[in-house]
């Protein structure tokens, strides 16, 4: 089976330093990520999780952790589907431009026409679109969660 990569590319008017507390601070991930927290000391070889309210939704261990340059994590869906599926891998490189930050994010490792790689192509364009709003203006836009939060929600 082939393995398939995500890659995001946008533009943030922040700082590196701020966009690197964004992506790891759990106060706030929780406000843009659909009410999840992510909780880790950030060095690499330990583990991450997230949580939504209090309740743990994944895990996973951090691979690269040059603040605020770039952080890479393994991944495993969240869906019981995706469960089957190989660990993927997130990594977030964060460059200045000009007075703005190009954040990629690629996520790869992904099993060919696996439900991971159909769940985080819609998510990861709405939790990085709250990202860019919550830093540039303090607001989240109003966004219908993912099939897979709203399952979430319901089961909680």
């Amino acid at each position: 089976m082939s393995r398939l990569e995500f890659v995001y590319v946008t533009y943030i008017e922040t700082t590196p330093e701020q966009l690197w507390q964004a992506l790891t601070d759990g106060d706030f991930t929780e406000r843009y990520w659909f009410g999840h927290r992510i909780a880790s000391d950030w060095t690499v070889g330990s583990t991450y999780r997230f949580t939504k309210q209090g309740v743990p939704h994944s895990d996973g261990k951090i691979l690269i952790s040059d603040p605020p340059r770039q952080l890479a994590y393994t991944f495993d869906g969240c869906s019981p589907e995706s469960k089957r599926e190989c660990t993927s891998r997130v990594t977030f490189d964060i460059e200045p431009s000009g007075g703005s930050v190009k954040l990629t994010v690629t996520h790869d490792n992904l099993d060919e026409g696996g439900v991971t790689y159909c769940e985080i192509s819609g998510g990861w364009p709405m939790v990085l679109s709250g990202l860019k709003s919550l830093l540039e203006n303090g607001n989240v836009p109003s966004i219908e969660p993912p099939p897979t939060a709203k399952r979430e929600t319901a089961d909680a």
